[in-house]
């Protein structure tokens, strides 16, 4: 049971208000930082060593899940993933808070999924101040290269979200949606089922 203290951080952080490095700091055991760098510097060729100590690193992992080295995370253990989910390179996980990915997820190379951002004026990110909210990708999402996945965001069962988009708001289910910021451009429906492009 956490002390009282600690207690009220995780109640500040779970409402989404400002919390400081310091106040957190009871945090630190639940970061796989060393876990992960061992990962990341795992040869492809070990796959049980990789399976075991992604095992270790994340809250869940679901089963067929592939993440290919690098990736980074400033806890691991607050990231939670379906089956078959296919995570590719240069993915981070800004997962002060959780991060719940469904099934049948893929991510492309260098995105960013953030629970966390700052105060906007200089003298509230004293002692790295910041606020979190949690993220939840749904089943069957795809998103695109270098996207950028903001704190609180929601993306909806089977929807695309284009490459060099960032998130910033929720995403419904069955959608195309890109640019900066992210905005639906159209409906996925059956004419995709032979289409190859968006």
């Amino acid at each position: 049971m956490p002390h009282s203290d600690e207690q009220a951080v995780l109640d500040r952080i779970r409402q989404g208000l400002v919390y400081t490095e310091s106040e957190a700091s009871f945090q630190a055991s639940q970061r796989r930082t060393d876990l992960i760098f061992e990962y990341n510097h795992t040869p492809p060729s070990e796959v049980d060593k990789r399976g075991s100590l992604l095992v270790a690193i994340l809250g869940s992992v679901g089963e067929r899940a592939v993440l290919l080295p690098p990736f980074h995370a400033g806890f691991g253990s607050n990231v939670y993933i379906g089956d078959d989910f296919f995570g590719n390179v240069n993915l981070t996980f800004v997962d002060d808070v959780d991060i719940r990915i469904g099934d049948g997820v893929m991510i492309a190379p260098s995105v960013t999924l953030t629970t966390t951002g700052h105060p906007v004026h200089p003298a509230r990110r004293v002692d790295y101040a910041r606020f979190s909210e949690p993220i939840v990708i749904e089943d069957k999402v795809w998103i695109g290269s270098n996207a950028v996945v903001l704190p609180g965001v929601r993306i909806g069962y089977g929807s695309v979200i284009g490459a060099g988009s960032v998130v910033s708001r929720d995403v419904p289910p069955m959608v195309v949606a890109v640019g900066t910021p992210c905005r639906v451009l159209r409906p996925i429906t059956d004419d995709d089922l032979t289409a190859r492009l968006t």
